[in-house]
This record gives structure tokens, sequence and C-alpha cells, in this order.
């Protein structure tokens, strides 16, 4: 596992000091009996922490036996990256459900503001699964900033806000954020405060998407639809399973888009396959390819991006 580790570290620093990238992953399941995800990031005084996401053991594996791995896991961590160990938090990841998804596991409210490109933004490795950052994203919310420059921008499902923030420090006219947890608007509007952009000039709605899509006028030039795989969250009325009701959830997302705009569609369900009935009524482009980053490489399947525009 630690040679493992050196030999990404080694590739990975260079790429990320060429790049000028701050907070990356270097590990992601290489080897079988470590099975976990582990993230590099510092914060804005060059502090380094990690994140160590386990993917959750299966029945047949000895509970100790994956007790004692990471352990071993982060002791090799703290050995090879040379972190303190109270900068390395570990969390189990598994199959979530209902408020689970997005629940609190503590209470530390100790935020770290991270660098992204030109954008700070805030991060948590103790009171939730994620982080509020996701870092195989860094590319497709650059591609977004881009495209929104000069123009409006609908994030939808928007988290923390960051491609909001990305977009309006690229010179967009207005971002529209909107998400169904307030825990998370607030930090989208926090990671607004921290870059000295207005919360009042670029609005924050919290609402499920679906409902408010379904009932929306306004058109934009740019929409950035990234939904969760699966959700049954007690806000919404129905379940929202990704590869079952993308073609619906498109389609709304579309009329909200002007004729000539561009939608960005993500998701990171591994086996996802988009329906051929888009790409007949609309212009599909498969851009998963170009959003993938060099510390993601090992997992090509991590994460499926697409611009969509009308034909």
């Amino acid at each position: 596992f630690c040679n493992r580790m050196r030999k990404n570290i080694k590739h990975i620093k260079r790429w990320a000091k060429r790049e000028g990238v701050q907070c990356y992953r270097v590990y992601d399941a290489d080897l079988p009996d470590f099975s976990m995800a582990i993230d590099l990031y510092h914060d804005e005084n060059l502090q380094g922490y990690v994140h160590i996401q386990e993917y959750q053991a299966g029945p047949n594996v000895d509970p100790r036996k994956a007790e004692t791995r990471m352990f071993e896991a982060l002791q090799g961590v703290h050995q090879v990256l040379d972190i303190p160990l109270e900068n390395i938090h570990t969390k189990v990841r598994k199959k979530q459900k209902g408020e689970n998804q997005y629940g609190k596991l503590a209470d530390s409210m100790h935020y770290h503001a991270v660098q992204e490109g030109p954008a700070q933004l805030y991060v948590n490795f103790e009171d939730y699964l994620d982080t509020g950052l996701f870092l195989d994203h860094r590319l497709m919310r650059a591609k977004v900033a881009e495209a929104s420059k000069g123009k409006t921008l609908l994030n939808l499902f928007a988290y923390t806000c960051s491609a909001s923030v990305q977009a309006v420090l690229q010179g967009a006219k207005m971002v529209t954020s909107l998400d169904m947890s307030k825990t998370y608007l607030d930090w989208g509007k926090r990671n607004f405060e921290l870059n000295k952009l207005s919360t009042k000039k670029h609005p924050f709605i919290q609402e499920d998407c679906l409902k408010w899509l379904d009932t929306n006028k306004e058109k934009f030039d740019v929409i950035f639809l990234d939904p969760p795989t699966f959700s049954n969250s007690k806000k919404m009325e129905e379940t929202l399973d990704i590869q079952r009701d993308h073609v619906s959830l498109i389609k709304l997302a579309m009329q909200s888009l002007k004729p000539d705009g561009q939608l960005f569609f993500s998701n990171n369900f591994r086996r996802f396959k988009l329906d051929e009935a888009l790409s007949i009524r609309h212009d599909c482009q498969n851009i998963s390819h170009l959003c993938l980053p060099e510390d993601f490489k090992r997992r090509p399947n991590i994460h499926h991006c697409w611009v969509i525009k009308f034909k």
C-alpha cells in the first residue's frame, strides 16, 4: 500500500504543481485489500489535510480485518504523505438513503478555505460524508464557468455552489443556484462571501429542482444539471433515480434553456447510459473524456458528462 501511494504521489504531485491544483485524489482502490479513495487537500496556508473514504466492505469480509486495514492505511498515509494524524479524516462510504444522504456525521463546524483555479472554497472534513467540493468535477466546473462568461447560468442541484462561484469569477452576468438543502445553500453563500461576491445579485433558491423547473418561465443561456444518482429525501414528493428519470429531467431542464443555449449534464452513476431518444431530439455531445482530470484517470467511468443543445 505504501509503495503504491509513493508511486501515485510522485506522478500526481508533479502534475498538480504544473497545473496549480492544490486538492487532488492520490489513491482510488488501486489495491483490492485497500478499497478506499484518498484525497489530499491544501488550505490557504498550504497546510495538508487527507480525506479517506473507505468503500463499504462486503458481507463476507471480517469486520475486524477491515478495521485493521483502515488502521494500516491511516499509518501508511501519515508516513508517506507526512501529514499529522489529526489532519487525516476517515469515513465509510456506503449506499445512503433518504435524509442520511445529506445528514450530519458530526458538528465540528471546522471549515477550511482551499483554492481551485481563481476561487477559494470552503471544505469540511468532519461533519458530512462529502467535504463540500467534488474534486472529480473540477474540469466540468471550469467548462461551465467558461461557457457562462457574460451570460446567465442556472445551477441545479447546486450543492455548495462551487460551480456558481467559478462562473461569477469568470464573468457570468447572473447565476441562479437551486438546491433543496438550506445547509448547502448557506454554505454556498459563505463561498460567495469568501470570494467577495454579491449574494444579492445572484439568487439562491431553496426548492425541489423538479418542481421548480415545472413552473419556471425564465430562460437561461447556460444550465448546469448535476443530479444525485439516487435520492428519496423527505422534501421530495417522489424518488429520483438518474438512470430511470434522466430523460424527463433533461426535458424539464431544456424548457428553461434559451434556443441557442447549452445544457451541461453530468452524473456519477458508473453504469449510466444516455437514452437514445435524447440524441434523436437534441444535439448531445459526450464530453466525459474532456472532463476527466489526471488524478481520476485510474477510474475513467467515475462520472459521465454531456453538452446538450437544441438541434
